[in-house]
């Protein structure tokens, strides 16, 4: 598959700047560890190298996006089609522009984002100094910590459609809600435009140690894992119901979830795709038979199953 996409890209990829992998280990970019491989990865050099790329690209070649890997699980069987992924050389640069503005790249760290915020004296952005992500992962998911949202945040993304078009999406045109963005999923988010209030710096790093604190005390950030597997219901905490359904250490293989943070699954060295996405079901399924809630997935699940592997989406 991997030498039909690139025959079909032909010559004119050859000027391309980024670098093209064939079968690429996708295992490596994330944190699980875990997943089969791209059948074609694409590294751009900068977003015109990307743009270029996507006006090669075949309309009916599947393409994936990703970044950091903090929040993903690929399956064992690989992602067909072209994977992205934007490096923080061409993609990551955070500005301070004044007037209470920012201007990040989609492939600069949460943490990146959030210390620019201080040094410019602007607050709102401690959150994401917990947050272990990218700019376009929050953009895309409309991530969110300590009761604040990359909604609370942005004026406008901006991002290069299927065909290589520029295109410009105000707050708006966004149509964020809890951990979701409407916005169409072929778009590729290259950067984006934040805003906050003109705050006491000292009361920005307190605010950040908290954040610090928090997430070293109560959270297994030293483990393997995707950070939160579900998202919270409405009226209560994943952590709590996953927790009262007695789930807590409960592990298929060498999936768990925590026993120091019961919403974050962990692998504990050999665990594969099917194992965590496997565990993940399971445990919807105890939730809904203890509470009758059904938990949404918060991490992003890619790719195809591996043979006789397939792992069936838990529904009452």
């Amino acid at each position: 598959m991997e030498a039909d996409l690139l025959a079909h890209l032909g010559d004119p990829a050859r000027a391309l700047r980024g670098k093209l992998t064939p079968n690429a280990d996708l295992a490596k970019v994330t944190w699980f560890r875990t997943g089969g491989p791209a059948d074609l990865l694409f590294q751009p050099a900068d977003e015109e190298d990307l743009a270029r790329f996507l006006e090669l690209l075949p309309p009916g070649v599947p393409l994936t996006v990703v970044g950091i890997g903090s929040n993903l699980l690929v399956r064992d069987g690989g992602v067909e089609g072209v994977v992205v992924r934007l490096a923080t050389k061409g993609f990551g640069e955070v500005s301070a522009l004044g007037e209470g503005r920012i201007r990040a790249g989609a492939a600069a760290s949460d943490k990146r984002l959030a210390a620019v915020a201080l040094e410019a004296g602007l607050g709102g952005f401690h959150f994401l100094h917990g947050i272990p992500g990218s700019v376009g992962g929050a953009i895309r998911m409309n991530g969110g910590a300590n009761g604040v949202e990359t909604s609370d945040r942005l004026v406008e993304a901006r991002a290069l459609d299927r065909s290589g078009a520029l295109r410009a999406l105000t707050h708006a045109d966004m149509g964020f809600t809890y951990r979701h963005a409407e916005a169409p999923e072929d778009l590729i988010f290259v950067s984006a435009l934040f805003e906050g209030p003109q705050t006491d710096r000292d009361a920005i790093r307190q605010a950040m140690a908290d954040v610090e604190h928090h997430r070293e005390t109560t959270q297994p950030v030293r483990e393997k894992t995707g950070g939160s597997t579900f998202k919270n219901p409405q009226g209560t905490s994943a952590w709590r119901e996953v927790d009262r359904a007695g789930c807590r250490g409960f592990s298929i293989g060498d999936a768990e979830m925590s026993a120091m943070h019961c919403n974050f699954m962990i692998n504990r060295g050999a665990a594969t795709g099917h194992d965590l996405e496997a565990l993940g079901e399971e445990v919807r399924r105890r939730v809904f038979e203890t509470s009758g809630i059904l938990l949404e997935w918060e991490i992003r699940r890619i790719g195809r199953f591996a043979a006789g592997q397939e792992v069936r989406g838990f529904q009452p």
